[in-house]
Formats: C-alpha cells, structure tokens, sequence
C-alpha cells in the first residue's frame, strides 16, 4: 500500500469523525481534504518532475562533457611531456645565447677600448701635424710679404730663415735648380739677392700653393 493510499485513508477516518463530532457533511468535508491533498500531491509531483528533468539533463549533458574535458585532459598530458622536453631545450640554448652574447659584449668593448685608444692617438697626432702645416704655411707667407716689400733684409735676419731652409729642403715638387736659388737667397748677405727677389717670391708661392694642398689633401683624409 502506497503512502497516499494510507493518507486518503486517514483522512476519510478524520473527516468522518471530525463530521460526526460537528454535525456536518461528512462527504464533503472528506472532498475537500481530497482536493487539497490533491493539490498538494500534484505540486510536489511537479516539483520533483523538474528536479528529475534537471537531473536527466545534467545526466546526459554533464557527463558527455565530463568526458570530453576528461580526454582534453589526457591528450594534454602526452603533449606536457614533450612541451617539457622543448621547453628544456630552448632554455640550454638560452643559456648558451646569453653567454655568448655577454662574451661578444667584452670583445666589443674590448675591441672599442682599443679603437678609441688608436683614434685619440691619430687625433693627437692630426692636431700636431695640424699646427705644424699652419705654422709652416704662416712663415711662408711672411716671407712672401716681406721680400715683396723690399724688406728681405730684416727677413733674412730673423729665425724665420731656418724655417724656410728645412722647408725647401723638404718640398718633393721643387725644382732642384728653385732649390738651389732659394738656399742661395737665404745664405747670402743682405741685398746682394735683391734683384732676384721676385724670383724668389714666385719659387716661394708655387711652394705656398703646394703646401696648403696637400694640407687640404691630409685634412680631409
């Protein structure tokens, strides 16, 4: 016997003594528990017909998906192991390449050290060569315009003279004869060259001319 057989039992015996007790209709105050139970059976019956779709539902959706990240899963563990391996791999290369690359950064300085040690010698070496060229063109020129002014005697007395000679001497484009006329204005006493002087003066800027070239020439180099 199920138990709303038991209760519909129960009731008909309450309502019928309660009945009997109040003087009333027995028949319908046993319909009105009846329906009320009714309704009340009916809503329970409802409410676990949802819970019981919910479930189903769950049932069928839930476990094929349980399955699904179940084998997502597994298929992800045999990839980890390989992944790891890789993974381990490109970390020893790492850790060669930062070696490598920190052994490349000393050479480099090194190597910049070094460069610039040999830069700052050739500035050093260009800034004196410098000043020698425009020294040397300056005392070329100051003679020019003093045996131009007919004042090659107190030109020949100054120490401008030893200049000049050692530049002669070391010109590679003079005439050897334009040598030996400038050696012999220089070493001769004051105004016996006097009417040569112009000669002298174009020797000496052909030598000017020659001299500022090739400090053009070595400049830009």
């Amino acid at each position: 016997m199920s138990r709303n057989v038991v209760c519909i039992f129960t009731v008909l015996a309450l309502g019928s003594a309660l009945a009997s007790e109040q003087g009333a209709n027995p028949i319908r105050k046993v319909v009105t528990m009846l329906q009320m139970m009714q309704n009340k059976v009916i809503a329970e019956g409802e409410k676990e017909t949802e819970l019981y779709e919910k479930y189903a539902c769950w049932c069928k959706t839930g476990a094929s998906s349980l399955g699904n990240s179940i084998a997502d899963a597994n298929t992800k563990i045999g990839e980890l192991g390989p992944a790891i391996k890789e993974a381990e791999g490109k970390k020893e290369q790492l850790v060669a390449d930062i070696k490598q690359h920190r052994a490349d950064r000393d050479a480099a300085k090194a190597a910049m050290a070094e460069s610039t040690a040999i830069r700052e010698k050739e500035a050093a070496a260009y800034a004196e060569a410098n000043a020698e060229a425009l020294a040397n063109i300056a005392a070329v020129e100051k003679a020019i315009a003093a045996i131009s002014k007919g004042m090659a005697g107190a030109f020949l007395q100054s120490g401008s003279v030893q200049v000049l000679r050692r530049l002669a001497l070391a010109s590679k484009d003079m005439l050897d004869a334009d040598r030996q006329d400038v050696f012999a204005f220089l070493s001769a006493p004051a105004g016996e060259f006097v009417p040569a002087s112009g000669q002298i003066v174009g020797i000496l800027k052909q030598m000017k001319d020659e001299m500022e070239a090739d400090f053009a020439e070595a400049k830009a180099a």
